[in-house]
């Protein structure tokens, strides 16, 4: 089953770059191709965090049996 806009991922690795961690939860944005979708995260207040393409293998799509967790982000 392939990823389409706006469903709900769960990153796999952790992006220090983007100040994101393995586990944080985004929206599928835009589909590019195959090995390109364009995912947004977002803070718990609305703030985007970061809009990064990624490859299918570091996002998978939320499970039924995921338990969401908040973590507090570094502010630069």
């Amino acid at each position: 089953m392939g990823m389409k806009e706006l469903d709900t991922v769960v990153l796999e690795y952790d992006m220090p770059e983007h100040g994101l961690a393995r586990g944080d939860i985004g929206a599928v944005v835009q589909l590019y191709s195959r090995d390109a979708i364009e995912v947004e995260f977002v803070t718990a207040s609305g703030h985007t965090q970061a809009v990064v393409t990624l490859e299918p293998t570091q996002i998978r799509a939320l499970s039924p049996r995921d338990m969401p967790a908040v973590r507090q982000i570094s502010v630069a």
